[in-house]
């Protein structure tokens, strides 16, 4: 039957393919949503495109149909294709949300019926889906007054804590699910770990990992609704109908606990449907509210905003100490984003171009930094104490954290000044963080970074290393061992002094340049080049312009000289910053 026709893959980021696309779904009313996989069924002798679908992660999505195919079964043809390029790249479940009109297509394929609403029905195929999950719950289950409480902790603050410590006291057992999807300003590792760490003094609740099936956009079928309200209704639908068959059985709750909320319209409505639906199928809702200080409710969104102006202390006042971590991590992880984003740099990778790398760009430097996102989490929670962690224990992590960034970076050295660096100053700020600052906190930190530091013996293999002994510089063990006396008294002070400057990071980092014995320009292009490109920078930072800075990136870039080292310290100098605040002493 399907002799004349040919299932294709349609890449996406082909102009003409995606335009082909979005022409044939949109006379079946449907939009192209996101997709890492597109395939077409097309005649062989016209090319013509009679049929389409495709996949985001495990997720089927826009298929379609011409008239002319109806009934033939190449529905099931072609989602039998898709579904095996699914199962090809790992995914034993597959999931795909439909008009209800379509449920018989799938159900003839395997596929079970998991969550209706009136205009979208969602529906599993395979191993470890839904029912792997809800096993996991049923684990979980206590015997006795049973609630439930969702929520995502983008971080998890006081208002979160004092929601559950409200439900906690109203039934037996409560169950706090974070939501899984990795949409947010922390990965859903953190704010699990967050939530865990912030219930811990509540004896009877247990924190559950999340799901794609509570919340997530598996549950969002917008691509085949036209009316946003619709969409959005369907989510909320869908939603709170898996809650009701799975979720809440599987922990044998009867109560579903809410946060009001008195700004976000979407969720206000989710709410009140919360409250209209679940009722009916014996799970009681209770709205609690929100904690306020100074009249304003306490929320995720005021500490991400503050952790965007650099307003730590701020933050802080609006979580438990045990979110402090993770909010210090954040602000080290995000130093080295700012340091990425920085355009133009001289012979350094930024948004434009790979400087003076060949080896290295944007999109690689992106994922060096999220690699090492875990090991500042890691660091910034075990020093969060009274006592540091040895020397040698924070050279080992060090050593692991390098492995997964040259993994996530086939091999290439992005960020290794700038993971010993952000790691000793992580460190310090989080042990003065946790006991106090009894005195300057400048002083503090720099004190214990030097105490470290002198602890930890030198690398003998390091490019670092064999300029030092070449010729008589500072390396960046010496360096941290004057506890950035440098960076602290000079680039740090400039940089705060001078920050209503539009330029500023660029001028820090000409600032940085002009002192700095930076053992990657020596390595590179020679110690007496080095010393050229001090006055070089000095002169710039003199008569400051943008177009004198893409002239010396092109320069630099004809030269093979990339400040490697003045850029990790940058970054130092931005998290440093956002620590010495005047509202942070």
């Amino acid at each position: 039957m399907f002799n004349n026709y040919d299932i294709v893959e349609m890449p996406l980021s082909v102009k003409r393919n995606r335009s082909i696309v979005e022409n044939f779904l949109a006379k079946s009313d449907l939009r192209l949503d996101n997709m890492d996989y597109y395939a077409a069924v097309v005649d062989r002798e016209s090319y013509a495109m009679l049929a389409g679908g495709g996949f985001k992660d495990d997720i089927i999505k826009c298929i379609a149909v011409d008239d002319s195919l109806r009934g033939t079964g190449m529905s099931q043809q072609l989602i039998s294709h898709l579904m095996s390029q699914m199962n090809a790249q790992g995914h034993n479940s597959v999931k795909v949300f439909t008009k209800p009109g379509n449920i018989d297509i799938f159900e003839s394929l395997g596929f079970k019926t998991l969550g209706e609403s009136s205009k979208a029905i969602l529906l599993e195929n395979g191993l470890d889906g839904l029912s792997s999950y809800v096993s996991y719950l049923n684990g979980l289950k206590r015997e006795g007054k049973n609630g439930i409480i969702v929520m995502n902790a983008n971080p998890f603050t006081l208002g979160h804590q004092y929601l559950v410590e409200q439900a906690a006291a109203q039934v037996d057992n409560l169950y706090v699910i974070v939501v899984a999807e990795d949409k947010s300003l922390f990965s859903s590792d953190e704010r699990q770990a967050m939530v865990t760490a912030g219930c811990a003094h509540l004896k009877n609740v247990t924190v559950c990992r999340g799901s794609s099936y509570i919340i997530s956009a598996v549950t969002f079928p917008s691509y085949f609704i036209k009316q946003a309200s619709d969409a959005a209704l369907a989510q909320i639908e869908l939603d709170l109908d898996i809650t009701a068959k799975h979720i809440a059985p599987a922990l044998g709750a009867k109560v579903r606990f809410v946060g009001s909320e008195p700004g976000d319209e979407l969720t206000r409505d989710y709410n009140q449907a919360m409250k209209t639906m679940l009722p009916q199928r014996g799970i009681e809702v209770v709205e609690l509210p929100r904690l306020e200080r100074d009249g304003t409710h306490i929320s995720a969104s005021a500490v991400r905003r503050l952790l965007d102006e650099g307003c730590l202390n701020q933050a802080m006042k609006l979580v438990p100490a045990t979110t402090v971590p993770y909010l210090v991590a954040w602000l080290a992880n995000d130093a080295l984003k700012q340091e990425l984003d920085l355009t133009p740099k001289p012979g350094l990778v930024d948004t434009h171009d790979n400087g003076s790398h060949s080896d290295m760009d944007y999109a690689i430097m992106l994922k060096s930094i999220k690699a090492l996102r875990p090991y500042f989490a890691q660091l910034a929670v075990m020093s969060y104490c009274e006592c540091l962690p040895g020397a040698s224990q924070l050279q080992n992590m060090g050593i692991d954290a390098e492995k997964k960034m040259l993994a996530a970076t086939d091999g290439i050295n992005t960020h290794r000044g700038a993971l010993f660096s952000m790691g000793l100053a992580v460190v310090a700020a989080c042990n003065i963080l946790a006991t106090g600052c009894s005195s300057n906190f400048l002083d503090q930190w720099s004190k214990i970074v030097t105490s470290i530091a002198s602890q930890m013996p030198g690398s003998d293999n390091s490019h670092g290393n064999s300029v030092k002994a070449q010729h008589n510089v500072a390396g960046a063990l010496d360096i941290a061992r004057t506890g950035y006396s440098e960076m602290v008294n000079k680039w740090l002070k400039y940089y705060c002094d001078n920050c209503n400057d539009e330029h500023i990071k660029h001028k820090t980092l000409l600032l940085i340049m002009c002192s700095l014995d930076d053992t990657n320009v020596i390595h590179r292009a020679g110690f007496e080049m080095a010393q050229q490109v001090k006055q070089e920078a000095a002169h710039l930072l003199e008569n400051f312009s943008i177009e004198g800075l893409e002239q010396m990136n092109q320069s630099f870039i004809a030269r093979n000289i990339s400040p490697g080292g003045a850029a990790d310290m940058l970054s130092l100098t931005l998290f440093l910053s956002t620590l010495t605040k005047q509202d942070n002493n």
